[in-house]
């Protein structure tokens, strides 16, 4: 059946803990609730009597009346045997009502644990683990480790009840006894056999759950390119493929675990058989009281009861271990990006400086050598060159979302490396190419950058972007739902907002990838006026799509696989004739307001005519 298993791989962030690292990281969950788990192991403690008192007290009750045929003793047996069975049910509701609240405790607390290293990882994580298998860890796995709880006190419930019915049935009859005590570690031996194959088959059903959500994630977001482009079906039997690999999945989890029992309740039975059948001859040989016959056939099926459950707890454990260690390993994670100090940003200039600075994504997609560029305080620098040049790599670099792994990128002439990033990121503006808009209005994703932001100060800086105007056209102005990710409003307006929710910010260092999306004239000067707005007098890197944008820049850096080639004004540069001009008559000429495509067209014509002759 290892077919079953093909594409399911672990993570590699993935760990492998022994069962003593788990169950020790999970003690430390419950330390602060060591009380209450005291309490609850009293009420186990109780339970557990009062279970094995109700059989004691039945076979006494039969005693009674067989010997002397006295019905007032038994009616005061069933008196006893009411309130053993009454104090039994309230033992019972304390333990699990107090159980509930404790496991909750240590869920909400591991979940907010595994959602804080969600927000820790770096984004280099995030670009190679898909979002949907991290989200299944976060929500299906964390709540799968209740189970790991659940059943360790289920488990001292029933080793309690096991120590005490045993020691009833040697008081008994030692002979009977014995052959069940010869029959207990059968039991237990089949019970671990399935231990190895249940941690491997729950870690595999973890995981292609993960690939499920993953899948499903992955659609939804996506689902207006599958639509336009008429690929539901196609989708579908992906989909479907991944969902039929999680049904064989489970069903073979589903043998593991469905098997044990029926095993483990026939060596149980076999073992019932003959404790019935040499009771019955000690009964009729006048060895045993029938009350005390019924007291061992009762005893010895609570006997098997909990002893099957135990038996079978560690293969049953593994499913909570098994969640308990993925999401453990997400929380375990080592980051990429690694702080050499935490000293607080505080006011900065903005002067960047990459010094030797060598960065690859990966050991085969180096980006930038020994890649040497300062760019002064205040300085505007407009980064062009085709696709892989480097231009966002050196923005992300700037953010700190990379490690890069030679040279130094300096902020002020301080190492970037010993910021505290959470100071540092205060003081940095981000304008990804396709903003990215949080569900609520318009104001709250203004605000989202400065949170003591009050309404004023919102309309005040939204004011600032386009002049405004473009508060106008939105529904109900700030207050305007956005919707989720952004789509109640157009992707100009989307990109105005994300403007002002960087000048909010009042950073000193902006890194802007401008955006290419096409947008009407009205919208794309209002987006220039705010770029204008932003921009002035702070330190910017620009990914340039837009000739305005680059024409209104300081400094122009060209890059060819992560090397610069040119840097000046666009004068300059297209004086050259090099590179820069090459990707200005291939790009950027035709947004030009003085272009003419017909005299363009001629132009060429004749150019190509002259080089025939």
């Amino acid at each position: 059946m290892g077919f079953l298993m093909d594409g399911i791989d672990a993570e590699g962030y993935d760990r492998t803990y022994s069962d003593r690292q788990l169950l020790s990281r999970i003690f430390d969950y419950f330390r602060p609730h060591l009380l209450t788990m005291a309490f609850v192991a009293t009420m186990i403690v109780l339970d557990s009597l009062m279970s094995a008192v109700l059989p004691i007290l039945i076979a006494r009750g039969l005693d009674t009346i067989a010997i002397d045929g006295s019905w007032q003793r038994a009616g005061v047996l069933i008196g006893a045997i009411l309130v053993s069975g009454a104090l039994a049910w309230t033992f019972n509701f304390f333990r699990q009502w107090h159980t509930a609240r404790t496991v909750g405790n240590v869920v909400l607390e591991l979940r907010e644990d595994a959602f804080d290293a969600v927000m820790e990882r770096d984004m280099s994580f995030y670009d190679e683990y898909p979002t949907g298998k991290v989200v299944s860890r976060v929500t299906s796995d964390t709540q799968d480790f209740a189970n790991v709880v659940t059943l360790t006190l289920n488990l001292i419930s029933q080793v309690l009840l096991v120590a005490v019915i045993f020691g009833v049935l040697f008081f008994i009859n030692t002979r009977l006894a014995l052959i069940a005590a010869g029959i207990a570690p059968v039991i237990v031996l089949i019970a671990l056999g399935f231990r190895r194959l249940a941690r491997h088959t729950t870690q595999q059903a973890r995981r292609i759950l993960a690939e499920v959500n993953a899948k499903v994630q992955e659609t939804v977001s996506g689902i207006g390119v599958a639509k336009a482009f008429r690929q539901e079906a196609t989708i579908y039997h992906e989909f479907d493929a991944v969902n039929r690999q999680s049904y064989r999945t489970n069903l073979r989890q589903g043998f593991v675990f469905s098997g044990i029992f029926p095993v483990l309740n026939a060596v149980a039975g076999i073992g019932t058989a003959l404790v019935v059948y040499f009771g019955g001859m000690s009964v009729l040989d006048g060895q045993v009281t029938p009350g005390d016959w019924f007291l061992f056939v009762e005893s010895i099926s609570l006997f098997w009861l909990p002893l099957t459950g135990i038996a079978s707890f560690w293969s049953q454990f593994q499913l909570g271990m098994s969640a308990s260690e993925r999401v453990f390993a997400l929380i375990d994670a080592e980051p990429r990006v690694i702080q050499l100090d935490s000293q607080p940003a505080g006011s900065l200039h903005g002067r960047i400086e990459f010094r030797n600075v060598t960065f690859s994504y990966t050991e085969q997609e180096r980006v930038l050598h020994n890649f040497n560029l300062i760019i002064p305080a205040g300085q505007t620098v407009a980064l062009v060159g085709h696709t892989g040049a480097g231009k966002s790599s050196l923005g992300k670099l700037v953010a700190r979302f990379y490690e890069f792994q030679e040279g130094q990128i300096l902020i002020d002439d301080r190492d970037i490396r010993t910021f505290d990033l959470t100071s540092y990121r205060q003081r940095l503006g981000i304008v990804p190419q396709s903003p990215f808009l949080f569900s609520g209005s318009v104001a709250d994703n203004i605000r989202y950058a400065k949170q003591s932001a009050d309404d004023d100060e919102v309309r005040a800086v939204a004011s600032k972007i386009g002049g405004g105007d473009w508060l106008a056209v939105l529904e109900t102005g700030l207050e305007t739902d956005v919707g989720e990710e952004g789509r109640g409003i157009s992707m100009g307006q989307r990109q105005l907002v994300a403007l002002a929710r960087v000048l909010i910010q009042d950073p000193a260092i902006v890194v802007l990838d401008e955006a290419t999306a096409s947008v009407d004239p009205l919208t794309e000067a209002q987006i220039q006026e705010g770029l204008d707005v932003v921009l002035r007098e702070r330190t910017a890197i620009v990914i340039a799509h837009r000739l305005s944008t680059i024409k209104a820049a300081d400094r122009i850096i060209v890059l060819r696989k992560g090397e610069i080639i040119e840097e000046g004004d666009h004068d300059a540069l297209m004086a050259q004739g090099g590179h820069y001009a090459e990707l200005y008559n291939t790009y950027f000429r035709h947004q030009s307001p003085d272009y003419d495509p017909v005299a363009v067209g001629m132009r060429e014509a004749v150019a190509a005519t002259v080089q025939t002759f």
